[in-house]
């Protein structure tokens, strides 16, 4: 196998890896949301059962209490998520420009190796 064929299927690696990066934090903040909106509703339930929704007064619902401080949580850590996935596509962008460098060479050093041997079977 050439050096060359190696590097590019080195940077494919890398691209492939970096794609999957990429579905894992976007199913990863996906399900956060999910998981917040439906917090979101168990508090708007228990505040609805116990008629209260200032979050200062002494009977407010311990558990909406807790949710939403749950949920808070939750749409913290998905925005560190999405700036996870911002630098993620940043280096996806930058592996995929060195794929389409390195098949660039590979593609040249084929078609120049080709062309060599071409040029030998027509004198010799």
């Amino acid at each position: 196998m050439k050096p060359r064929e190696n590097l590019v299927r080195l940077k494919l690696f890398q691209v492939n890896e970096k794609r999957r990066r990429m579905t894992q934090l976007d199913s990863m903040i996906a399900e956060f949301d999910r998981m917040a909106a439906e917090l979101e509703a168990q508090i708007t339930s228990e505040e609805t059962k116990a008629g209260i929704t200032d979050l200062n007064h002494f009977a407010y619902p311990t558990f909406a209490k807790a949710a939403r401080l749950r949920r808070d949580n939750l749409r913290t850590s998905q925005s560190e998520l999405i700036q996870q996935r911002e630098a993620a596509e940043t280096e996806l962008a930058e592996a995929e420009a060195e794929l389409a460098k390195a098949e660039a060479l590979e593609n040249r050093d084929g078609k120049g190796r080709s062309d060599a041997v071409a040029s030998r079977a027509m004198t010799g």
